[in-house]
């Protein structure tokens, strides 16, 4: 989109919605998940190459993310599995106190929760898609043991870096 007079921010959107006319611009700009803009000012060929690439690699990010899903979706896993990697995420310490013993098993007990009960993923299978979407779910959507007051900027910052317990349990079953 483009304001033609150097108003506006040219700005670029990943969608899947066809824009055929002001409404449906609206409606893919509103809803777009990706997006990338910019000013008239400067130089701005560069910035469209920028944008240009950036959405070639989306693109490319997103086909290997769907071969990625297809194969951890073929990968099927018994609830031994999944408790063995639940045990693995959440490695109990010789030196725990009770405390720290009671909040792993209260932790591990919510990713099996996640994992065997969620709605969103009755219709999923029991398999490897299944159970890094339970982690992804509980890594940023558990209630903290302590909230902060800036708890949400913290998680949000390491879902953006990359969430070390979901890459831990995308490289779980990976390895089986």
């Amino acid at each position: 989109m483009n304001s033609h007079d150097g108003t506006g921010a040219i700005k670029v959107a990943m969608t899947p919605i066809r824009v055929v006319c002001q409404n449906t611009l609206n409606l893919a700009l509103s809803t777009a998940k990706r997006s990338w803009s910019t000013n008239h000012t400067g130089d701005i060929n560069g910035k469209l190459e920028d944008a240009r690439y950036t959405l070639l690699y989306a693109d490319k990010y997103m086909a290997e993310l769907w071969k990625a899903i297809d194969a951890m979706n073929r990968q099927k896993l018994s609830d031994r599995q999944v408790y063995g990697y639940i045990d693995a995420l959440f490695p109990l310490s010789e030196t725990a106190t009770e405390t720290q013993k009671k909040n792993l098993m209260r932790m591990k007990e919510d990713m099996k929760v996640r994992y065997f009960d969620a709605p969103d993923l009755q219709n999923v299978g029991k398999n490897a898609y299944r159970f890094v979407n339970a982690v992804s779910d509980f890594a940023t959507h558990a209630k903290s043991l302590r909230e902060r007051s800036n708890y949400r900027e913290i998680l949000f910052g390491r879902t953006v870096d990359g969430n070390a317990m979901i890459d831990q349990a995308y490289e779980l079953v990976q390895a089986a």
